[in-house]
């Protein structure tokens, strides 16, 4: 079986040994979807002669592996679906500013599928705005359940979801090293967009989301499910979803500048709402804000399994949510959350307890438990407070609650 790494080692040094000392970029080879008959008047069912336009523009022959869809609204009664039989390996793609898909399915198929049954690279789905009707099922869906082919090296961009009876956009499989910019989920039935490792084989992974917004979903904002954990969300927006605005089962890498707005609208009230964010594992946040003024209750819920870090974030509310707070967290007596420049209340649950410096109240907070991973060190000395309130330390790690000595006392 071809390895992910040997795939990518082979692909780098074929491109540098093609590749001139003078270099230009070669001309993007496009084709008019108008070319295959389709009209975009908002009247005329398009279904076919999309379908058309995009077998010919995906089949492994193509001569024109762009397919513009021009400015119009294109009304379609049957899914839409790009099938990769042969390995696509040169720059392919759809450019659709201006585009509007309509959906009239009404039998729970997805508007645009995408499935790969062998390598594709460089796939580029730009400008396409898909409005559903709530009968059909997810709005884009990229599907490479395949452990022995890959789909990378991809960019989403400009893309506009809204309305479909499943999740916005689902990402699911061999799916790798891409990047969804600047794109709008919004008022799905199920999350604005689900991420997840292949049923039968496939790592997703090196996933980066660019100023995305997902909102008023029917589910979470985004959820990252079967195992699945490298995708990173950079200056995106979760705001007013039923549930979460973010659910990651078994991690997640990075969240920078990410805000929580309003979410948990399904709730009812601030005492049944909860987090923004529904964690468990790891994960790094920086610079994440949550705001709330009805049922969202803080920014993280966290049940910690590995390292949880919080810098420069904060979590608050006004009116019926004016207690919310930043965390809530519990954990294995392993894992570790430091929380550095933070604002907002943390709740810790269970036990577990994290460090905290240049919070709200200053200064430095450590774990008091002698079983903490995290107590404060001073050399090999470990300091913490036992069952009768006094301090104490030991050189080494303590062996028990009334391990070392106490401090103050010979």
């Amino acid at each position: 079986m071809t390895s992910r790494r040997t795939l990518l080692g082979a692909g780098a040094a074929l491109a540098l040994a093609a590749t001139p000392d003078t270099a230009k970029p070669a001309p993007r080879e496009t084709q008019p979807a108008t070319a295959f008959g389709t009209v975009g008047d908002g009247r005329t069912d398009d279904s076919a002669a999309l379908q058309r336009a995009l077998d010919a523009t995906f089949a492994p022959d193509s001569r024109n592996p762009f397919l513009v869809i021009p400015p119009g609204t294109y009304r379609v009664s049957r899914p839409l679906r790009i099938d990769f039989r042969g390995d696509q390996t040169r720059p392919c793609g759809i450019v659709a500013h201006g585009a509007r898909i309509v959906s009239q399915i009404d039998d729970g198929r997805p508007v645009l599928s995408i499935a790969s049954g062998a390598t594709v690279r460089l796939l580029l789905i730009e400008g396409l705005d898909v409005q559903g009707n709530g009968r059909e099922g997810h709005g884009l869906s990229i599907d490479c359940d395949d452990k022995d082919h890959y789909l990378y090296n991809f960019c989403l961009r400009d893309l506009t979801i809204q309305n479909c009876g499943g999740d916005g956009l689902r990402l699911l499989g061999n799916v790798f090293e891409g990047q969804i910019i600047n794109s709008y989920f919004r008022k799905n039935a199920g999350n604005g967009a689900t991420f997840a490792h292949g049923l039968s084989g496939g790592i997703l992974s090196a996933i980066h989301v660019f100023g995305a917004v997902f909102g008023d979903n029917g589910g979470h904002g985004a959820a990252l499910v079967h195992h699945c954990y490298d995708v990173a969300f950079h200056g995106c927006y979760f705001l007013l979803n039923a549930r979460f605005g973010l659910v990651a089962e078994n991690g997640v890498t990075l969240l920078s500048n990410c805000g929580f707005e309003n979410n948990h609208e399904a709730a009812g009230d601030f005492a049944r709402g909860d987090a923004g964010i529904d964690l468990r594992g790891f994960a790094t946040l920086i610079g994440c804000t949550a705001y709330s003024m009805f049922n969202q209750t803080r920014l993280l819920r966290a049940y910690v399994v590995g390292r949880l870090v919080m810098i420069g974030c904060s979590g608050d509310g006004d009116a019926r949510a004016r207690g919310a707070g930043l965390a809530s967290l519990a954990g294995r007596k392993d894992a570790s959350a430091v929380a550095i420049g933070c604002s907002g209340t943390i709740d810790y649950r269970d036990g577990f307890d994290g460090v905290e410096i240049g919070n709200a109240a200053g200064g430095a907070r450590f774990p008091a438990d002698w079983r903490s991973p995290n107590l404060l060190r001073i050399g090999e000395h470990r300091l913490w407070v036992d069952g009768r309130g006094r301090l104490r330390a030991k050189n080494g790690r303590p062996a028990a609650d009334d391990d070392g000595g106490v401090v103050g006392q010979a």
